[in-house]
């Protein structure tokens, strides 16, 4: 058959709803210039990662997102047999990251949170408002998955220490870093003008000012976290990103943070989420989609 014949396939709810979670988290990998973090700069203030780990990372977790969207819609509602095989699905992805990674620790954070608003949006496509998606994230988070090992996590010893919660407070709140700050940063920087790349690193600041950003706090203690928040702050009351002033208070940042050994991974994180709801806040793609109930 000639190609110009070819007709494109249409992609099933599933299938685009994995494209747009991959999407952001490559997208928020190229974001430049971040604070301490990797991007098309260089490693920030990691020694184990880098541009290219981050892109094979995102490109393994495709599969654990459209199951995970697929199971939402098997389920039809929010419920421990799905909150229990989304938990199957995303351990079984982690380990798919950590083999495409040579076991390092590029996206576990970001499986849990795009993961639920995954599932969250197959569940639900027709309500695709921010506030929709990440309420039934919340409420599916709220569930103990009876499954899930229990260890002494990064997480459960920052917890401990420092009585943040993390990731999934985070998701059982109903993700407010990003409905709350990070969607209306990014919303403002483009109504402002300053440019897609400028608005996302914005909303990536925004979310830096209040968050309780875990990694920071495993990395750099107390000390880390305040000079994040502090810069972060300072970066947007210059004017933003896209102002020569906040340029210059955003590298100041990247300085302070990688002299810490400081990197905003949990910020990271849920700058990825906040594209991937914005995508589908704007109808990017979905509507092309089968419904729910004959994509399957």
């Amino acid at each position: 058959m000639h190609a110009l014949n070819l007709q494109p396939k249409t992609l099933t709810l599933a299938e685009r709803l994995a494209d747009l979670a991959v999407d952001a988290l490559i997208d928020e990998a190229d974001l430049s210039p971040k604070p301490a973090l990797v991007d098309r700069r260089g490693n920030g203030a990691h020694t184990d990662l880098h541009l290219g780990l981050m892109h094979a990372s995102a490109l393994s977790l495709w599969s654990a997102f459209k199951e995970m969207a697929e199971s939402a819609i098997e389920c039809g509602e929010i419920g421990l047999p799905l909150r229990e095989a989304v938990g199957r699905i995303g351990r079984e992805g982690e380990q798919a990251m950590l083999a495409n990674t040579g076991g390092v620790n590029t996206h576990r954070g970001a499986i849990w949170a795009l993961g639920l608003l995954v599932t969250a949006a197959a569940l639900e496509p027709e309500c695709s408002a921010a506030s929709s998606i990440t309420l039934r994230a919340a409420r599916l988070a709220l569930l103990d998955d009876r499954y899930e090992p229990r260890s002494f996590s990064h997480g459960a010893q920052v917890a401990q220490r420092y009585g943040a919660r993390g990731a999934r407070e985070e998701a059982q709140l109903g993700f407010p870093s990003v409905v709350q700050r990070a969607l209306p940063q990014l919303k403002h920087s483009r109504a402002a003008g300053h440019g897609e790349q400028n608005a996302r690193l914005d909303a990536l600041l925004a979310i830096m000012t209040r968050l309780a950003d875990t990694c920071v706090l495993y990395r750099a203690g107390e000390q880390g976290l305040q000079t994040m928040q502090l810069g972060a702050q300072a970066v947007l009351d210059a004017g933003g990103s896209a102002s020569l002033a906040g340029r210059r208070r955003l590298h100041e940042l990247d300085e302070q943070l990688i002299a810490l050994n400081a990197s905003p991974g949990g910020a990271a994180d849920l700058l990825a989420a906040c594209l991937f709801i914005d995508r589908i806040e704007s109808g990017d793609g979905l509507i092309l989609c089968h419904s729910r109930r004959e994509a399957f």
